[in-house]
């Protein structure tokens, strides 16, 4: 059994240099205070990123998208927007990266001078950590498939746990999952406080019927970069797209379906809840956007490049 985020192993991935509050130090070394509020609380943001090519792809839209998060829970980086891509560029080039990476960048609101939730106790500059990792999906699993299966544990509205901040508090998420590997699933789908389809527990869910890509308002999703491409492609290509709220029958009358992430991209889904996707792992519209977003990729990896230049 495997979910949306298994990788193969690479050895090169044994002495890499993670990047802690503006030093690259070796991993082993790397290490934060018990006091500090990403460890006490959970309290900080983080972002996914691929190296692609030699590129950072769509670095512009998870750029926004980490600072969006940190001003909505009043957490000063401590670095410029220009300061934060160095930082990353300078991780890849510490451990001589140029593709099939998968970064994590991590910041939380510092030590703090208690153990307690108390946001103004923090006291001082943030932790930023950047981790870059010779990481890329298991092979297998595009022809094999997600087994997805629906999870008591719902989504919340943007008022209670916003889906759509990249928060570290993950415990809701990490019991949907928990909820159905006894059940065989690979990854939770979960509902939002109506009972209609949300998201899954690490990413954005998709599902074709009659030709027509179907998902979430956004409303209870993730805010995902990936899920935001894979929309504009179908746009951008003739291929009809719905955001709606749908019951989870029509997932389960489905012809295709997949998920989406900074991660995997766009992997397909064999089955939900023992309903087999009848058109195969991949599906073939499944199958037509994953060649789409690869081409993609490759344009965005030769953009970035033009833009930085020699």
């Amino acid at each position: 059994m495997a979910g949306s985020q298994d990788f193969a192993a690479d050895p090169r991935n044994a002495s890499l240099k993670v990047w802690l509050n503006g030093q690259l130090v070796p991993k082993d070394e790397a290490k934060v205070s018990i006091f500090d509020a990403g460890f006490v609380l959970g309290d900080g943001v983080w972002e996914g990123l691929r190296l692609h090519k030699g590129a950072l792809l769509f670095l512009d839209a998870h750029i926004e998208r980490l600072y969006q998060g940190a001003k909505d829970i009043a957490l000063d980086l401590g670095l410029t927007r220009d300061e934060m891509v160095a930082a990353l560029h300078a991780t890849c080039a510490a451990n001589g990266m140029e593709t099939g990476a998968h970064l994590r960048l991590m910041a939380t609101r510092g030590v703090k001078k208690a153990v307690n939730q108390d946001p103004r106790n923090a006291l001082g500059a943030a932790t930023i950590v950047i981790v870059a990792e010779y990481k890329e999906p298991s092979p297998d699993i595009v022809t094999k498939g997600l087994n997805v299966v629906t999870s008591s544990i719902r989504t919340t509205p943007a008022d209670m746990f916003d889906m759509r901040l990249n928060s570290h508090s993950r415990l809701p998420l990490i019991r949907a999952l928990l909820d159905v590997i006894p059940r065989g699933g690979d990854e939770a789908l979960m509902l939002d406080p109506g009972g209609m389809v949300a998201s899954c527990n690490a990413t954005n869910f998709f599902w074709l019927k009659d030709g027509e890509v179907r998902t979430s308002t956004g409303e209870f999703c993730f805010n995902g970069v990936t899920r935001g491409n894979v929309i504009r492609l179908c746009d951008a290509n003739g291929i009809p797209v719905k955001l709606d709220f749908f019951p989870l029958r029509d997932v389960h009358a489905a012809d295709e379906a997949f998920v989406t992430g900074t991660f995997g991209g766009i992997t397909p889904v064999r089955a939900v809840d023992d309903h087999v996707m009848p058109a195969g792992t991949p599906g073939p519209v499944t199958q037509r956007l994953r060649e789409l977003y690869d081409a993609l990729k490759d344009e965005q990896a030769q953009y970035a490049r033009l833009r930085v230049g020699p």
